[in-house]
């Protein structure tokens, strides 16, 4: 019978138990928040918050036993200097877990966030619109033409005879093409019978 027996076993042997709770400490002390599943959250706690505990001891075996749970120099120097320096009158507790409404897609799992408490909060809202002077200025040197190094790049090289023809015609106007047409000689109409001989026999 299985009385006793502590923590949850999550269908995976040990090293990749204790493989998966490290990486997922590393997160939580890095980042300071992760998105799980609510079981993987109350697991990961309890080993973040051990290592926050020797990291506010100080010692130099502390540091050794912290990098050798986290095998990370950036986390045990995080550990060491900003987690213990923020946790230092905190007795326990640097953890907590929040349940989100929406459950994971797929396995329909109930999902949590697992965060540091008193940490830094990110300015996630809107940020507030400039004054107009500083919104012209701002907006002044932008308004120029998108295109204008296209066209240096063709405006010395020559086209083809059809596109110049067309320039041609676009820059003379309406007026000028009505005269040219005017000034073309009329056709010979078609006769209807059959083709003149040299002469009557």
């Amino acid at each position: 019978m299985r009385h006793s027996v502590d923590g949850r076993k999550f269908g995976r042997n040990t090293s990749h138990r204790v493989a998966m709770f490290k990486n997922m400490a590393n997160s939580v002390i890095l980042e300071e928040q992760v998105v799980t599943s609510v079981q993987k959250a109350k697991e990961v706690r309890r080993v973040v918050d051990r290592l926050i505990t020797l990291g506010k001891k100080g010692t130099d075996s502390s540091r050794r036993l912290a990098f050798d749970r986290t095998r990370r120099n950036d986390v045990v120097k995080k550990l060491f200097d900003v987690l213990a320096e923020r946790y230092k009158s905190r007795n326990g507790g640097y953890t907590r877990v929040l349940k989100l409404a929406d459950r994971r897609w797929g396995d329909a799992a109930e999902m949590a966030v697992l965060q540091l408490v008193d940490r830094a909060e990110l300015k996630r809202g809107k940020q507030g619109k400039a004054p107009k002077a500083d919104a012209e200025q701002a907006a002044a040197p932008v308004a120029r033409d998108p295109l204008a190094g296209v066209r240096k790049m063709f405006a010395g090289k020559g086209r083809g005879a059809g596109s110049r023809g067309a320039d041609a015609k676009s820059a003379k106007g309406p007026e000028s093409a009505k005269a040219v047409k005017a000034s073309k000689p009329a056709k010979a109409p078609k006769t209807g019978g059959r083709k003149a001989t040299g002469g009557d026999k």
